[in-house]
């Protein structure tokens, strides 16, 4: 990208309505050009080494293949696109493996089209841009360690862990991967202070989040 070149971008959303007005929107200024749209991480992850775009607009939960994936392939793969999710999930379970990922941004789909376009032209600038919510989240994560409550989808693999769910067959139950059930279970170590599964499980029963600890 050069200083007059406009700022190519990839759209990846499975929804068809949400990905037709993200490509009018841009399409409306002058300087960005929309290369093509992705309905999930995989198609995503092809068409970014095919066509090499400045940004890419990446939604998170997507069947057929999830936003974290594909930004952790596309880091993998030392693409040079800039990822800036566009979600509407702002839980710590989302935000969290997204940016450790390599996200450079992270912004919810309720922002203003000002906003939107401001953040697209910093990220393809290599700046990092967050929504308040978001980056009110990180610094409370960041600054109270051992005490961030578990979000639903950490206590709903500790419960798998608790019943002896290995990693892999945590993933098919939630269908997620298995890289990211992984990262699930290192927050979750780091919220309850603990190093490994059954020191996890044990704390969680102590505190209450798994249900009463034992006599």
């Amino acid at each position: 990208m050069t200083a007059d070149a406009p700022i190519t971008l990839l759209i990846v959303d499975d929804h068809p309505v949400v990905r037709d007005g993200l490509r009018g929107m841009f399409e409306s200024a002058p300087d960005f050009t929309v290369l093509a749209e992705a309905s999930n991480g995989v198609e995503a992850v092809g068409l970014a080494a095919a066509l090499d775009p400045d940004v890419i607009l990446m939604d998170l939960r997507m069947p057929g293949g999830g936003g974290v994936d594909a930004i952790a392939e596309l880091a993998r793969r030392r693409s040079r696109a800039r990822v800036l999710v566009l979600t509407t999930y702002d839980t710590d379970s989302d935000t969290l493996p997204a940016i450790e990922a390599g996200a450079t941004g992270y912004l919810l789909k309720d922002a203003p089209r000002d906003e939107l376009f401001t953040a697209v032209r910093a990220a393809a600038q290599g700046r990092t841009v967050l929504s308040p919510a978001v980056a009110s989240r990180l610094v409370s994560a960041v600054r109270s360690p051992g005490n961030e409550p578990l979000s639903a989808r950490e206590r709903e693999v500790l419960a798998l862990v608790a019943k002896g769910t290995s990693n892999r067959e945590i993933a098919r139950v939630l269908f997620i991967s298995e890289a990211t059930v992984k990262t699930h279970l290192t927050h979750l170590y780091t919220k309850l202070g603990v190093k490994d599964r059954a020191a996890a499980v044990a704390t969680a029963y102590e505190r209450g989040i798994l249900g009463p600890a034992g006599p």
